[in-house]
């Protein structure tokens, strides 16, 4: 028998092996005679490389024989033109190599979504797809190779430019591809059919399909954000913000997660992040509430790895969405009890009534529920709220700063069973107790305290309440008594 080469075997030696009489000729039955299995196979034992379990047995191949032209035909043009890994699906199923043919389809399965990931836009794929520090090593098209098919797939479901239900099939692919094809070792032996109904499914689901509408719409609304070269009006705000609201929160959360790492980018101008910040608070809050959180552990991430420009960047983009709340435990500790300290010393000094209004606007903002308050600063918290809404005593504005006054109300409004045992204990503080003695600052304690009382699910907890708004008017010492401490005992430790 003539000495074959196998990687330089053409298509005219290769359908001589297989009897065609013909290049042209479309795949039959005839081409996957055993003649041709038992040529190649005596070629391998001249090379002492073993046969068994090499090529697909004959009935397999016939299979694929009967289905592969019918189907490939069929296809669009502009599918067949450039699918080099459908040509070699095709060559490596007639020869009977149905785990390369597999790897083959795969790779045609990977090119497609890297076009669908260029067209819906690369900076939002890697925002979504590389986290931390690794992110700034992903700039380009060119480094997509560089991202697992595993991380590929996922990030594709999850922009929302493959469905659940093709996520499912693509994932199974994967996972047969690598268990089964010619990239990992294996004894399994791909069966015809299944080959055929993962061509199916690669071609038609992936390779054939085009991005939605709003994968779409998603690139050209950031491509338009970057090259707009004047400050956004009004009417333009007003034309886009209905469309933004039409996608779905997947879509928003990708454009947020964009614009975000534009706004804190150096080379990002004035105007840009001018009109970021503009469209930024009505995108926030179409987001889901896992996103937003999402966005503090990145903030903290810049913090911890002094990228401190970025940091600063990312602070602002923060203020002006209102969305302190959602920064980081750790950071809310740390910026809250600063905060808290400085109120408390602010109220005071000289015209705290003018001094304490940024500072609660400041701490109001991380506090949308009770549950935004990390446990480290309950009772700084307590007191420096409670201190400042009972006042200094005064006729003027009841003692009480106007400006800061709604965001003690909000910040007092939304507390209830897990906050209420700090305030309590609070009224023990001596600058509290001093307060008390005044008649105004009685009169501010009563109407917190009634409030409160009102949101409390606790009756141990209400009669702490109830015990403190009837006794402490007759006596501010009251809450050194033993009644009161048997009272409180269950939530104040009194060791």
């Amino acid at each position: 028998m003539e000495p074959l080469t196998a990687p330089r075997v053409s298509l005219r030696r290769w359908a001589k092996i297989n009897n065609m009489n013909e290049i042209t000729k479309p795949i039959n039955q005839e081409i996957l005679l055993d003649e041709g299995y038992e040529k190649i196979a005596g070629y391998l034992q001249t090379l002492g490389l073993p046969t068994e379990g090499i090529i697909a047995p004959i009935n397999e191949r016939k299979s694929i024989a009967n289905l592969i032209p019918q189907y490939i035909s069929a296809l669009p043009p502009d599918i067949k033109k450039d699918g080099k890994y459908l040509a070699k699906f095709v060559v490596g199923a007639g020869f009977g190599l149905f785990d390369y043919a597999l790897n083959a389809v795969w790779n045609e399965v990977v090119l497609a979504l890297y076009e669908k990931v260029k067209l819906y836009g690369i900076d939002i794929f890697y925002d979504a797809a590389i986290g931390g520090s690794l992110r700034s090593q992903y700039h380009d098209e060119k480094d997509l190779p560089a991202v697992k098919d595993n991380t590929l797939l996922n990030t594709c479901k999850k922009l929302e430019l493959i469905s659940e239900p093709i996520y499912m099939k693509l994932a199974h692919i994967l996972d047969m591809r690598n268990g089964v094809g010619i990239s990992h070792p294996t004894d399994y032996q791909v069966k015809a059919f299944e080959l055929m109904g993962w061509l199916q499914t690669c071609v038609e689901e992936v390779i054939a399909d085009r991005p939605s509408p709003s994968a779409i719409q998603v690139k050209g609304f950031i491509d338009n954000l970057k090259n707009h070269s004047t400050t956004l009006s009004e009417t333009e705000l007003a034309t886009m913000i209905p469309h933004m609201q039409s996608l779905s929160t997947v879509h928003c959360a990708s454009i947020t997660r964009t614009i975000f790492g534009i706004y804190v980018s150096p080379d990002s101008n004035t105007t840009l992040r001018k009109n970021i910040s503009l469209l930024a608070p009505h995108l926030w809050k179409l987001c889901k509430e896992e996103t937003k959180y999402r966005f503090g552990i990145i903030l903290e991430g810049y913090n911890n790895n002094l990228h401190r420009e970025k940091y600063r960047l990312g602070e602002q983009f923060f203020e002006f969405c209102n969305a302190s709340r959602y920064r980081s435990e750790n950071e809310k500790s740390v910026i809250l009890s600063e905060l808290c300290r400085n109120l408390d010393s602010t109220h005071d000094s000289r015209d705290n009534f003018y001094h304490e209004v940024p500072i609660a606007e400041k701490i109001a903002s991380f506090i949308d529920k009770e549950s935004d308050i990390p446990g480290g600063v309950s009772d700084v918290l307590a007191k420096a709220v409670l201190k400042c809404r009972l006042g200094r005593g005064v006729t003027y504005c009841d003692g009480v700063s106007n400006g800061a006054m709604p965001f003690y109300n909000h910040i007092l409004s939304v507390l209830g069973d897990g906050m209420a045992p700090f305030l309590i204990a609070n009224t023990m503080h001596h600058e509290i107790r001093y307060k008390l003695t005044k008649g105004i600052c009685l009169k501010h304690f009563n109407t917190v305290f009634s409030d409160l009382r009102n949101r409390i699910v606790s009756d141990r907890i209400r009669e702490g309440i109830d015990y403190l708004l009837r006794e402490i008017p007759k006596n501010t010492n009251c809450v050194h008594t033993e009644d009161f401490k048997q009272i409180t005992a269950t939530y104040i430790n009194w060791n």
